[in-house]
């Protein structure tokens, strides 16, 4: 076939070819495409879901962390310490446990891929849209700090409102 046959598009329209049998061939010829195109790529929305489900466990465990030292400490403030850890934790639980939620209504699924580096990689599947992400300690250390605050901020208005 000529060069000026191929990609002009008159070749193409003046083949007699039904859309079912484009499809066939095109799945025989690129096996798992068509699963490809009916699979919908997530939102923005649905991609900080994912982002925060992967990040808030970690979130969790730091303010866990925190909480022991804080308890073994003699600061004579240490219960208040505690408290204020207490209802931190609730908050990022509570919100984990929406965001897992809501992605498993979405279907959703997020997988941890075992990779020996300084990134958090993980691989999702949305809806039959299959990817992988990476994120970098320090992307990953500055949205925890931006989650901590935000919930801070949270806690302090809700104690505001009480008083």
């Amino acid at each position: 076939m000529s060069k000026k046959l191929t990609g002009n598009g008159r070749w193409e329209s003046s083949r007699m070819m039904l859309p079912e049998h484009r499809e066939v061939l095109e799945e025989w010829s690129h096996p798992g495409s068509l699963e490809t195109k009916n699979a919908q790529v997530p939102t923005r929305e649905e991609l900080e879901m994912i982002r925060d489900a992967v990040l808030l466990p970690v979130l969790l465990t730091m303010i866990e962390k925190n909480g022991k030292e804080i308890t073994l400490s003699v600061n004579p403030l240490r219960k208040l310490y505690v408290a204020a850890t207490l209802a931190l934790m609730n908050r990022v639980h509570s919100e984990l446990a929406a965001v897992n939620r809501e992605l498993r209504n979405r279907k959703i699924k997020i997988f941890k891929d075992d990779r020996e580096d300084t990134d958090l990689h993980f691989r999702y599947i949305c809806r039959g849209y299959e990817d992988r992400f990476s994120i970098m300690r320090d992307v990953a250390r500055a949205s925890i700090s931006m989650k901590i605050g935000q919930h801070i901020q949270n806690i302090s208005a809700d104690l505001n409102k009480k008083v």
